[in-house]
């Protein structure tokens, strides 16, 4: 078993993220902080470091207690890491879910069905209150 390992391969192999490349991008864009302090993804651990993890909108909080440089399955990485995140972290989330937030910027992805009922009302409502004009109301002169 090693004595340090890379950052950024630790939490990959602990499932905190999908891919090394995720990983390693989330150490440069400064979301993985060890000690209050943001990482680069080359920075080594040992056991015992407290690495915070921030995955908008709640930041993580795990103890490593064990390394290895190879992917776990998931039933064995509570031997390697324990997870102390805040309970309030956990609140949070749960809020986020609760409030139908969607974190989606303008303009991108696929509008939802509920998006698409709302445009059609609103569609629907413009040509209502717009005037039409009844040909019927206009005779012919035939004097």
């Amino acid at each position: 078993m090693p004595q340090e390992e890379r950052i950024d391969k630790w939490l990959w192999a602990m499932r905190v993220f999908k891919t090394r490349t995720i990983a390693t991008d989330a150490c440069k864009k400064g979301r993985v902080m060890l000690g209050g302090a943001a990482v680069k993804p080359s920075r080594t651990i040992k056991v015992g470091d407290v690495i915070d993890v921030r995955k908008p909108p709640i930041t993580y909080t795990f103890r490593v207690k064990a390394l290895t440089a190879n992917r776990l399955g998931a039933k064995l990485v509570p031997e390697y890491l324990e997870n102390i995140t805040a309970p309030e972290q956990y609140e949070l989330l749960e809020m986020t879910k609760i409030s139908g937030f969607v974190d989606r910027r303008k303009g991108l992805g696929r509008p939802t069905k509920r998006d698409s009922r709302e445009l059609s009302r609103f569609r629907e409502d413009t040509y209502a209150d717009t005037y039409y004009l009844d040909f019927e109301d206009f005779d012919d002169d035939e004097d």
